[in-house]
């Protein structure tokens, strides 16, 4: 497994990383086994980043992520995780608190879920609008001497808020989205983290599945899947995101890979302080996505994906209006 390390700062990482959420909740049922069995077969693979959030399925994931690391050496896998994100008992969530007092609460209960005594990377999930990014980071640094962090992260957040926190503390990476269909980060964000030597941690380069060239009209109708309830997913937009699919398929059947995996080799090739996700479920899914370390695409073949898929092409918002208001990555920077 290729090596990639975030930021100026950070550590070295695997050059895809795990993305654990969907193993709790969001994206239908999900197997307890499997998704153990799925965790040890990224470690197996030379995968070292795994990434969760204190909020996913109420500490349900931080607690799964233990069990699978249960005989594994912990020095050899690096921690990222989320905090902030408040839910109520139904699972709805009700805003956001990054004040330093609620950092060191939302920090023991993840210490203790993980089984860990320090988090490689830890990183405010959203941006709170009522605490000052200066006194979040602030908070969080004390944490990093007191030598519970190891190192400070951002998640959609956009290049006023990051100069900003960067200022505090150093910032190895920010978590964010990105793919053919997600490429907001292109306007400035990924200059402002190249320019301060801040890696960038792609979520989403399959859009939720979208993209990965398994997603139907039919797809996600078992169980709660959180999908059916985006704009992407939805209707006319639906329609017209998998049309785009079929030209990304097109693309692939050249290639000689599958759709996911170039989607996700075409992520990697942005550049080398990206790491994408991958939110593989199953053992069936990480093969595929590993798959794509062994893709490079030519110029040729980068340029026809850049035709079929100049930014903004997607139908749809990343998300519903009501999330996409909270996200201060879609907010323009100021001068």
């Amino acid at each position: 497994m290729e090596q990639r390390k975030l930021g100026s700062t950070g550590p070295t990482v695997s050059a895809i990383g795990l993305g654990c959420m969907g193993m709790s909740e969001v994206y239908g049922p999900a197997d307890r086994g499997e998704s153990i069995a799925t965790v040890h077969a990224a470690l197996d693979a030379g995968i070292t980043l795994l990434d969760t959030g204190d909020f996913y399925a109420m500490g349900h994931n931080e607690m799964l992520v233990r069990e699978a690391l249960r005989d594994h050496q912990r020095d050899k896998v690096q921690l990222s995780v989320k905090f902030g994100a408040l839910r109520g008992p139904a699972g709805e969530f009700a805003g956001m608190d990054c004040r330093p007092a609620a950092i060191k609460n939302f920090l023991a209960y993840s210490l203790q879920r993980l089984g860990t005594d320090y988090i490689d990377i830890y990183r405010p999930a959203r941006l709170d609008p009522n605490v000052p990014i200066e006194e979040t980071i602030g908070g969080i640094a004390e944490m990093v001497k007191a030598g519970y962090i190891r190192h400070i992260g951002l998640s959609e957040v956009g290049s006023d808020t990051i100069r900003r926190a960067h200022a505090v503390h150093p910032i190895v990476d920010l978590q964010i989205e990105y793919s053919l269909i997600a490429r907001g980060i292109e306007r400035d964000i990924l200059k402002t983290c190249r320019e301060l030597g801040i890696g960038i941690t792609a979520y989403g380069v399959l859009s939720r599945g979208l993209i990965s060239g398994h997603w139907t009209k039919d797809s996600g109708k078992v169980g709660r899947d959180y999908r059916l309830m985006t704009p992407r997913f939805q209707g006319a937009n639906l329609d017209a995101n998998l049309a785009l699919v079929e030209q990304l398929r097109a693309i692939a059947t050249d290639v000689g890979a599958t759709p996911a995996q170039v989607a996700i080799a075409w992520v990697t090739a942005q550049g080398k302080e990206i790491v994408p996700l991958v939110g593989a479920r199953t053992r069936n899914r990480l093969t595929e996505a590993l798959g794509a370390t062994k893709v490079t695409l030519t110029p040729a073949q980068l340029a026809a994906l850049a035709k079929a898929f100049p930014p903004d092409v997607a139908s749809g918002t990343r998300y519903a209006a009501e999330q996409m208001a909270h996200l201060d990555s879609e907010k323009p920077a100021t001068a």
